[in-house]
């Protein structure tokens, strides 16, 4: 199909999706090595305190997963009665603070602009999030997906 369907776009600009995440160093250790992360700094609390935050942090692969988890969650739900399926085109992410442990984190993604895809047959969407501790930004990420209405006009 080479035009967009005439419903209603799976995907808008200006759409705010967000949600609160904490992470204790156990689960910072445990994230660490199931990814296979050895860097001491997320699991050796005196290696930590010599280092230049002086405290275990969190990888920044595991709020990277957290802000990444968020968007597919929230672009494949179904909760509004629109069946969808998304996948990741492109993420990058920008790792600007430490993420400790017992912090609340703030997750947030924002729809910057949404165009049809002919050729992938969906809604192209360009995502802007951050993860921000007590309004500090920790992570900037910038991401690009695909959302497609499953049995709907623009179903490939």
């Amino acid at each position: 199909m080479n035009q967009p369907p005439p419903h209603s776009k799976p995907i808008v600009a200006g759409e705010r999706v967000h949600r609160s995440v904490r992470f204790t160093r156990g689960q910072i250790a445990e994230f660490a090595r199931l990814s296979g992360d050895a860097n001491p700094l997320h699991f050796d609390h005196v290696a930590a305190q010599r280092a230049r935050h002086g405290e275990i942090i969190a990888s920044g692969q595991q709020t990277a997963a957290q802000l990444m988890g968020l968007a597919a969650t929230y672009f494949s739900r179904s909760d509004d009665g629109c069946e969808r399926e998304m996948l990741f085109l492109n993420f990058n992410m920008a790792f600007k603070a430490p993420v400790f442990a017992e912090q609340d984190l703030q997750l947030a993604w924002t729809v910057a602009e949404v165009v049809w895809s002919a050729r992938l047959g969906g809604w192209v969407g360009h995502i802007d999030g951050t993860a921000q501790v007590a309004g500090r930004v920790c992570v900037i990420g910038r991401g690009t997906v695909l959302v497609k209405l499953i049995g709907g006009a623009d179903a490939a």
